[in-house]
């Protein structure tokens, strides 16, 4: 879709913060973004700074945050990594306040350019008010297209955004009501921190698909994503916040809002699988003995004659744990992941393209020359990278080379925040599970079942009438409604009219 671009803005530029990746990038499931918000806490921006960090797995492109003084908004937002910017003892100091909402983002909605960077801020007519998200509107091009049909002008194109308008929009005489109102609009998943020049407020979609906790640093509350960012700053988790629950934090306390009738929950399943790090308890399940569990429950459905597990880095790791554990075959690092290379740059030749991969995963040969080894890797979306972890095992002298995944085959796209392809991107949609063996050159290969993966949750198995998860990628059972996708595509001018981004 066409991107409206600000001249006056060098961000802005084609090509601006957009960097080159090879196809090896191209097939790793893509985290959405991460939340953080404090209140009370004097040094309110250098804490969002270090929970920002701990949620970096999250969201790789940018990062932002938005503090309060009791006077003033001040925004500091950047392109690139939280420590590109915010380990600088100045820029901090930009940011005074005892109240601060941060967010780190990777984009699902709207193209890498500053103007996307949250948490957004506005001047509404009550005050200031700065809004960070986790997760994806299913209705928020629809909601776009309305209000710009009324006049709204929209800076950015992110659906974040919208939650902005239609809150300033609102006619409701006091602010919560006003939030309230606009979030009865929302479909989709979210997880929100937000700000106001009297607030800290935090809301959880009412099927709570996107996860949100909450902590206390020394009788501050903290909102944040995961638990584990509570962990880097000190603070004590205290709870989840509900599914459709408002939490609002102000000088009289905490107040709690549950505006919409409750439904059973539907946590993101890849929250497990993927996206949390596994340190983090999410919905009161440690996320490294989920994965762990994963990994037993694919020795018990489809163990091999193998002599080593070797995982793929660093997301495999826990699930060939759990595997050897299970089996008795020995655990080895059979690839070595260079942790000090980004995104690896172009290369106009195959051979150059080869090294480019080779330079951030390397073959131990030593742990896996002469043997059969079985590669455990959290998911498989286009298939590249296991085809390349597999020959790079051959050349490395492996005897056999199986593959497993310790989830089950991604057969639909997701809409509520997971940066996936269309279906027919899809490897697992659009080949039978011989032809994937085929292409990826693997002697075996063999997937989680969906079952299995509910067992390795404590569940007897899926229960079709009454899903724990939201796990449409596997089952094509989205949990809410899609009303983007069932509309017709707009017409091109349409498209540049609303600036909207794919």
């Amino acid at each position: 879709m066409d991107e409206m671009q600000d001249p006056s803005d060098p961000a802005d530029q084609p090509g601006a913060g957009i960097e080159l990746q090879d196809d090896l990038e191209g097939d790793t499931l893509r985290e959405e973004c991460g939340v953080f918000g404090v209140y009370g806490h004097p040094e309110a921006a250098a804490i969002t700074a270090l929970g920002l960090h701990a949620l970096q797995h999250r969201g790789q492109e940018a990062a932002g945050i938005v503090s309060y003084d009791g006077s003033r908004f001040h925004s500091e937002r950047r392109l690139g990594l939280v420590g590109d910017t915010f380990s600088k003892r100045e820029v901090i100091e930009r940011l005074p306040g005892n109240v601060a909402v941060g967010h780190v983002r990777y984009s699902t909605t709207g193209a890498t350019i500053l103007r996307n960077v949250q948490p957004l801020f506005a001047e509404l007519n009550a005050g200031g008010f700065a809004v960070g998200h986790n997760g994806n509107l299913t209705n928020g091009l629809s909601l776009r297209r309305e209000l710009v049909r009324d006049g709204a002008m929209m800076q950015s194109t992110t659906d974040t955004e919208v939650i902005l308008h239609l809150v300033a929009r609102s006619k409701r005489p006091h602010f919560i009501d006003r939030f309230i109102e606009a979030l009865r609009a929302l479909e989709g998943a979210y997880s929100l921190v937000a700000l106001t020049n009297k607030k800290l407020i935090g809301a959880r979609d009412p099927l709570g698909i996107r996860p949100l906790v909450l902590g206390d640093l020394d009788g501050c509350p903290i909102l944040t994503s995961e638990t584990c960012a509570l962990d880097m700053i000190g603070a004590k988790y205290v709870r989840d916040i509900d599914p459709g629950e408002i939490i609002v934090f102000d000088e009289s306390g905490a107040h709690s809002h549950r505006p919409f009738p409750p439904k059973p929950p539907r946590p993101c399943i890849f929250e497990y699988i993927y996206f949390s790090r596994p340190d983090s308890i999410v919905g009161g399940r440690s996320v490294y003995d989920v994965r762990k569990a994963f990994g037993a429950q694919l020795a018990q459905e489809s163990h091999v004659d193998i002599d080593v597990v070797v995982p793929v880095p660093d997301s495999g790791v826990p699930a060939a744990l759990g595997y050897s554990q299970h089996s008795g075959v020995p655990f080895e690092l059979g690839i070595i992941r260079n942790h000090y290379v980004g995104r690896t740059f172009i290369q106009p030749t195959q051979s150059g393209r080869e090294i480019g991969v080779r330079m951030k995963h390397s073959a131990n040969r030593i742990a896996i020359e002469g043997k059969r080894i079985l590669l455990i890797d959290d998911s498989l979306v286009r298939g590249t990278t296991s085809k390349k972890i597999v020959r790079m095992m051959r050349d490395a002298g492996a005897r056999e080379v199986h593959f497993r995944l310790a989830s089950p085959p991604i057969l639909y796209p997701d809409y509520y925040g997971i940066d996936l392809p269309d279906r027919g991107g899809l490897l697992a949609a659009t080949h039978s599970l011989e032809e994937m063996r085929q292409i990826i050159g693997a002697d075996s290969l063999a997937f989680l079942s969906i079952d299995g993966v509910y067992r390795a949750m404590g569940y007897p198995g899926r229960d079709p009438a009454n899903p724990k998860f939201s796990d449409h990628c596997f089952t094509g059972e989205y949990p809410t409604g899609l009303t983007d996708q069932n509309q017709p595509e707009p017409q091109p001018r349409q498209l540049s009219l609303l600036a909207e981004a794919s």
